[in-house]
């Protein structure tokens, strides 16, 4: 018994993600653009996925993406998984990309290629890679054939997690662009037997917003200076 359909969701934008800053594990708030895109997100999801379930990691950027689509259906139960947390970065959360550079020259170059840092204390693809899709999996395996769950996370955990649903290796592989903030992965079971057991169906699927229009918020089509009512 395993669910039918799981849908991994990125979480809302915050002034971390708006200053192009490496987040990690540190817990931060969504931002007055990222409530909106919440909102609006969800409500999108939840027009084409009812979740049977909804899990989302615990920090508070993914939770509150996940209450606005759980609020989109109505008030289903949100539970959490610590293994849904983003990637950790150690001594680089944070930290702006021209920062990180400055600091581990060497090892950002190496980082921007796709290896692991090394001397940061940052987590591997492939360790992260395992934790989130235990749970995924773990938590579709709970459900029956028929059910939807709707995983509530964040951009790099996410793709690694399809990247190891997909079969594929996490430490080498980079197939899949980064997700836009509120935006999801929908995988389909395999049938019985099949290798690998998850397909992709799509990615990166979000509420149909141009991207500089999603980006820029509620206000996007305000006059510079202009407030919204």
């Amino acid at each position: 018994m395993t669910a039918g359909t799981v849908v991994l969701l990125r979480h809302a934008r915050t002034a971390y993600n708006a200053s192009l800053r490496l987040q990690g594990q540190i817990d931060i708030p969504l931002d007055e653009v990222g409530r909106w895109q919440a909102t609006e997100g969800g409500a999108a999801l939840a027009s084409s996925h009812r979740a049977t379930r909804v899990v989302s990691s615990d920090l508070g950027r993914a939770l509150d993406t996940a209450a606005a689509y759980a609020d989109a259906l109505g008030g289903v139960p949100v539970t959490t998984d610590a293994r849904l947390r983003e990637r950790a970065f150690g001594e680089w959360e944070g930290l702006t990309g021209e920062e990180i550079s400055a600091g581990w020259p060497e090892e950002y170059v190496a980082w921007r290629r796709g290896a692991d840092p090394v001397g940061a204390g940052a987590e591997t693809k492939t360790a992260v890679a395992a934790r989130t899709a235990a749970a995924v999996q773990e938590h579709a395996d709970d459900l029956p054939d028929d059910a939807t769950l709707v995983v509530v996370s964040h951009g790099a955990a996410i793709s690694l997690a399809v990247t190891a649903l997909l079969g594929l290796d996490a430490a080498t592989w980079r197939g899949l662009v980064g997700m836009h903030n509120v935006h999801w992965s929908h995988l389909h079971r395999a049938g019985e037997g099949a290798v690998p057991a998850w397909r992709l169906v799509a990615h990166n699927v979000g509420a149909g917003y141009p991207l500089d229009q999603w980006q820029a918020g509620p206000d996007w089509n305000l006059e510079p200076g202009a407030k919204s009512v």
